[in-house]
């Protein structure tokens, strides 16, 4: 008889929820194993460490909020678009949108991310390099639209801190949704 093995993403997708939900301390084997319905054992024919778990979960968050965010952005849109104005008008629109990314909320899980590197050195560091991959990605598009490098540098940071920070408050938007004052948001900043 062959035993099915629970294969590794989803062990990751698991940890990301868990993460999200209750920071890195919930990431524990046993609850992981649990919440998969499998037994713990089975954790061992994926990682051999907890910490290879973990690192295996931000690899994933990497890729999900780098690599796979810029791909859609730079991917066949269906009305053609391919100027830098309307990828950013893309990236704004998937900041307001907050849809799930395996299974978890994408912020969510930034922020814990975030709120972790406080504690965590190795983590603070990953969490550089992706801003700094974030902001890369940003410079290249907003450089096509401004000459000047200090105001590129402007637009990245309000881009960004929108993203990131429009999650923290908790004001009503008066006859509108929170997307659409992201989305609005965004748009404003490629006016001239």
């Amino acid at each position: 008889m062959v035993t099915a093995r629970t294969p590794r993403e989803a062990w990751i997708t698991a940890g990301l929820r868990a993460l999200a939900a209750g920071g890195p301390q919930a990431i524990r084997i046993e609850a992981l194993a649990r919440a998969l319905g499998v037994s713990k054992g089975s954790f061992y024919w994926n990682f051999d460490t907890r910490e290879q778990l973990l690192d295996g979960i931000l690899d994933a968050w990497e890729q999900v909020s780098v690599d796979d965010v810029i791909a859609i952005v730079e991917g066949e849109q269906p009305d053609g678009s391919t100027d830098a104005r309307s990828k950013l008008a893309r990236l704004g629109a998937l900041a307001a949108s907050g849809d799930d990314v395996l299974g978890v909320d994408p912020l969510t899980v930034d922020l814990a991310i975030r709120d972790w590197a406080r504690r965590d050195a190795d983590v603070g560091r990953r969490l550089r390099r992706v801003d700094n991959r974030r902001m890369d990605y940003m410079r290249s598009l907003f450089g096509t639209l401004c000459a000047d490098a200090a105001e590129v540098e402007e637009r990245c940071l309000v881009a960004f801190s929108l993203w990131i920070g429009s999650h923290f408050i908790a004001a009503d938007h008066p006859g509108r949704s929170r997307a659409d004052v992201v989305r609005g948001a965004f748009r404003r900043l490629l006016e001239a």
